[in-house]
């Protein structure tokens, strides 16, 4: 049977979604099963990609014994867990601190930031790792995104995508003083080399609102009888075809574009915030981020395996990359925000009874330097970060790790990236070593990493 990722190979699915009123969504994502047996209770996975690189001294590993040009005017303070303590701007999330686990000494040797987001989201480095301004667009030879391989293995319900990202992963810019995001995607936000099927659709719009995805609704004089009929012409272009029409999974593909389309699409109205209790909404917050993880959350309870957060709209800063005004963006904007929306998604899983279904994985691709430099900011800096990671099965309550006195380096326990990789894959039911293969059939294992014991109930 020809995949269709060998049909249309060097189309993205963003473009081709635009494409016959989204009923050629049909040619790139798959509803069925794709061969998980596992027993994991885990189904989706939140992954918060804090764009930029947090810093961790500033967040979830402060160091307040440390020398003024490190420590940084923050104070500590404590947390529902003995003798562990945050960031004061994170006091929700100070609270709920026996909901989550913290990794305190992720590390990894390069400084720069698209080998990096490469690297953390991918699992693999780049053929270039030295340059910092590598900002060419996804090929299809890269290694896929999480949530591709996610989506490639998990079980995805009819009718729904199997990856979503809000938004895609892409390139930032300052235009006239203002940080805006760029429409120029970035390579290790798409599937790579296992094909345009995995590709996310993206909510590059505003998250539950009508724009979000234009895409999924079809032009006005495209009513729902003239879609029917549409699907009605295909289906007979497909039984008078005597290669399609043997292809069910070709069929397959075009039922879910009909599904996620259209007056009748069952997705579309996922996609939408509308029928959430108003107070709901002001707990997640009523901004772009708010609205992102509260979105999120309604994607993993409808059982969408991977919804990809990358979030990196600010104003103060460049996203999380506070070379200047580290602390007036953080106390301002980035922490509130973090702080307010994070812990209502924590709170709304259990609510829901969907803490053991739902991993959340909070990081980005690197930390921030210990000494503040001139201009009140930190730079970039790969040697040390923190990262959460909560629900889907992951033992809360707990640090992992350390650093040291200045949060420079790790002091016990290195962990790279990639084992968080492994160690989600594991929770979501998935051997880190299972294999795919890429364009020539060459086999690779979704992780070079380690399951980190620890993090596993």
């Amino acid at each position: 049977m020809t995949e269709v990722g060998e049909v249309f190979p060097l189309l993205h699915r963003r473009e081709f979604l635009g494409a016959g009123a989204g009923l050629a969504l049909a040619s790139f994502r798959t509803f069925s099963a794709r061969a998980n047996p596992s027993s994991s209770r885990t189904k989706s996975c939140i992954l918060v990609y804090l764009l930029g690189g947090p810093p961790q001294i500033d967040t979830f590993d402060p160091k307040p014994d440390a020398p003024a040009e490190v420590s940084g005017p923050f104070k500590s303070i404590s947390t529902a867990l003995p003798s562990v303590r945050i960031c004061e701007h994170l006091p929700r999330l100070a609270r709920l601190a026996d909901r989550y686990a913290l990794i305190r000494s992720v590390s990894h040797n390069n400084h720069n930031h698209t080998p990096m987001i490469y690297y953390t989201l991918t699992g693999r480095p780049v053929d270039r790792p030295a340059e910092d301004n590598d900002v060419r667009p996804p090929q299809r030879g890269d290694f896929p995104h999480l949530g591709a391989v996610l989506a490639r293995f998990g079980t995805v319900p009819r009718g729904l995508p199997g990856f979503v990202a809000i938004p895609e992963l892409a390139v930032r810019s300052s235009i006239s003083g203002e940080f805006r995001r760029s429409r120029t995607p970035l390579r290790g936000g798409g599937a790579g080399f296992l094909g345009p099927r995995f590709d996310s659709l993206s909510v590059n719009g505003d998250p539950g609102m009508p724009d979000g995805i234009p895409a999924l609704g079809p032009p006005a004089e495209v009513v729902a009888a003239r879609q029917d009929r549409r699907a009605a012409l295909l289906d007979l272009l497909d039984n008078r075809n005597p290669v399609r029409g043997r292809s069910q999974d070709f069929r397959e593909l075009r039922e879910q574009a009909v599904a996620l389309t259209g007056a009748n699409g069952i997705a579309a109205p996922l996609f939408t915030l509308d029928g959430e209790l108003s107070r709901l909404r002001d707990r997640y917050g009523r901004d772009r981020f708010g609205r992102a993880l509260l979105l999120a959350r309604r994607l993993a309870e409808a059982g969408v395996p991977s919804i990809a957060v990358h979030f990196n709209e600010m104003t103060v800063c460049d996203g999380w990359d506070t070379h200047s005004k580290n602390f007036e963006a953080l106390k301002s904007e980035l922490l509130p925000m973090v702080d307010r929306s994070l812990s209502a998604l924590l709170e709304d899983l259990d609510d829901r009874g969907m803490r053991e279904q739902t991993l959340v994985m909070v990081m980005g691709e690197f930390g921030r330097t210990p000494k503040i430099n001139a201009a009140a900011g930190r730079d970039h800096w790969g040697s040390c970060q923190s990262v959460m990671m909560a629900g889907g099965g992951v033992r809360g309550g707990q640090v992992i790790g350390s650093s040291d006195r200045i949060g420079a380096y790790p002091a016990t326990d290195p962990i790279d990236p990639v084992d968080l990789h492994a160690t989600a894959y594991h929770l979501m039911g998935l051997d880190p070593e299972r294999t795919i293969h890429d364009a020539l059939n060459r086999p690779y294992p979704i992780s070079t990493g380690r399951v980190i014991p620890a993090l596993v109930n």
